[in-house]
């Protein structure tokens, strides 16, 4: 039995990360209550708190059966303690039945100058194996912005603080505004946790930050497959000109996670993995390198498998035979080539395309709408 077995699991929570501009809930970030207090003769230990907390967020979601990707915070100390780390991090990911592109790692906590090499190796380490990364506690915590730069992060997580009190104060939401740009020049999302009101959110959209979580658009209570509630900007309020457009955005700007599942998963299983959450609009079927195989498409699988004796003739049969070769683009490519590309296929114009890194893993999904949003301003 390994150390992280050691944690029972507690009552869980789970946060939703929503897109403003599909209303739709792309992941989930869980969280468990902290394990029992060991004995007083016991040494607390922050590095193996701090895994059996991250395994145990993964355990908890995949009790719950949900396919979404997940969110899973690690203190920057935690990663600087190297490759046995990471290795048991990974060892527990993988037992909780997640492969490395369903689950962001949001590095939090201060940088401190003498573990930066460390944290940034370490952090090179996890994107090479496939784990999108993320930083987080931005605007508040010490964390050096060139080190967005050497570590090309999916996503930059702002301090919950940060982003409850840019409504109210005009020189914190001049801070968001700058680090929002960055994010865009860099092909990088931003989310804003903690959010409590309707204004909190509509302010924090049109500035430019596009995923949020916290209470204003979900209740404790929340989980995987509840609704969710999303306060919508007037048309007319909106920013005709989306940031960075003038720059030629790459696609990886526009790119959010997949709901991943193996190549040989039955019709029945993403037939569930899709009901589970109505936002999901395909799901990407992946091999063992996680390179992608095939994508389903929701609206044609749907459709083939309510037809008559549909479910019968392929409920137990893989999925596969109901997907359509993945439409790849490389995260580099401009977003308009991609929505470009998208468009010489007739039949499939609207169908998600799959983003991949240098060697061919899934990185996530673009939804052909939302180029077309973002770029006819």
């Amino acid at each position: 039995m390994s150390a992280l077995d050691l944690l029972v699991p507690a009552r869980a929570v789970f946060h939703p990360v929503i897109d403003l501009d599909t209303g739709s809930v792309i992941a989930v970030e869980p969280h468990t209550g902290p394990p029992a207090e060991p004995p007083a003769a016991v040494r607390p230990d922050p590095v193996a708190d701090d895994l059996r907390r991250a395994v145990g967020a993964a355990r908890a979601a995949a009790d719950l059966g949900t396919h979404l990707p997940l969110t899973i915070g690690l203190r920057a100390e935690t990663l600087a303690h190297g490759e046995a780390v990471l290795g048991e991090l990974h060892q527990g990911l993988a037992e909780a039945g997640r492969r490395p592109s369903e689950v962001i790692i949001c590095v939090t906590g201060g940088f401190p100058p003498g573990q930066r090499q460390a944290v940034t190796v370490a952090l090179h380490r996890l994107r090479r194996a496939g784990y999108p990364v993320g930083l987080g506690g931005l605007g508040v915590a010490h964390a050096p912005l060139d080190l967005l730069l050497d570590i090309a992060p999916y996503l930059i997580r702002l301090d919950p603080g940060l982003s409850r009190r840019t409504s109210s104060d005009p020189r914190r939401s001049a801070l968001v505004t700058a680090l929002v740009d960055l994010a865009h020049r860099i092909g990088t999302h931003v989310l804003a946790p903690g959010l409590e009101t309707e204004a909190q959110v509509l302010h924090l959209r049109e500035l430019g930050v596009r995923l949020v979580q916290g209470p204003a658009l979900a209740p404790p209570e929340w989980r995987p497959g509840m609704r969710v509630t999303v306060p919508v900007i007037a048309k007319e309020e909106r920013d005709p000109t989306p940031h960075g457009i003038d720059l030629g955005p790459r696609v990886s700007e526009f790119t959010l996670p997949a709901v991943t599942m193996p190549d040989t998963a039955t019709a029945d299983e993403v037939l569930g993995a899709l009901n589970a959450e109505t936002g999901t609009t395909s799901v990407v079927l992946v091999d063992a390198h996680q390179r992608p195989a095939a994508t389903v498409d929701r609206t044609r699988f749907l459709l083939r498998l309510s037809g008559a004796y549909g479910h019968a003739l392929h409920a137990h049969k893989p999925a596969a035979r109901l997907a359509d070769a993945p439409r790849l683009v490389p995260r580099t490519v401009p977003a308009i080539a991609a929505l470009r590309a998208a468009g010489r296929e007739d039949d499939r114009v609207y169908d998600d395309l799959v983003v991949t890194d240098e060697v061919g893993r899934c990185l996530g999904i673009v939804r052909v709408g939302d180029l077309i949003r973002s770029l006819s301003g």
